[in-house]
């Protein structure tokens, strides 16, 4: 008869489990409707467990959208390392920025919970928490830009308009074509040339 070994998980290991549970979780059903024994379950751990690393399912979500704050933080720092020339405009600064975004479009769970953590925003703590995220956002672009604030508006828009259509599903790769979309993307490009 064979034995079967076991490896053990670390504690940072399983944390690192419950997390990518809750943001397939958080993604699908939003903060106030999932429930820390389905993340549990998707886990394979116990509810207990969960706050045990967590604490609560308020500060497990927002360690979430802390790593999708910080995973749109590094798509941009990426984007800037690898298509920023130094004598670049602010106008083709942004457009590199735009560009590294698109990795991010494919990313559809955490464009999800980016979405569920605005949704969440109306609870005091994690509104404070999503603003200042949001602000982190506004701050890194503008770092890296140097854009004014019209520029910032007109960019950040159209990265939440992108994000909704990602979501969606009308925009980014495995889309759906719908003729609406397909005009608005096509729109979007002729901007950015």
């Amino acid at each position: 008869m064979a034995s079967s070994t076991r490896t053990r998980m670390t504690a940072t290991e399983r944390s690192e489990e419950v997390l990518r549970a809750a943001v397939t979780a958080f993604a699908e059903s939003g903060y106030a409707a999932t429930k820390t024994d389905e993340i549990a379950r998707l886990a394979g751990v116990s509810q207990p467990y969960v706050i045990r690393l967590f604490g609560t399912k308020q500060q497990l979500f927002l360690a979430v959208t802390h790593r999708v704050y910080d995973r749109v933080e590094e798509v941009f720092r990426a984007a800037a390392a690898e298509g920023i020339e130094p004598d670049s405009t602010g106008e083709e600064k942004l457009r590199a920025l735009g560009k590294g975004y698109q990795t991010f479009l494919s990313e559809h769970e955490l464009l999800r919970v980016l979405l569920q953590s605005f949704a969440a925003a109306s609870d005091p703590a994690i509104g404070l928490d999503v603003r200042a995220r949001f602000g982190g956002i506004y701050g890194v672009v503008q770092e890296l830009t140097g854009a004014s604030v019209q520029e910032m508006c007109s960019f950040l828009g159209t990265g939440m308009l992108l994000t909704v259509m990602a979501a969606m599903g009308v925009a980014g790769p495995d889309s759906v074509d719908v003729c609406w979309a397909t005009d608005m993307l096509e729109s979007l490009r002729a901007e950015g040339d």
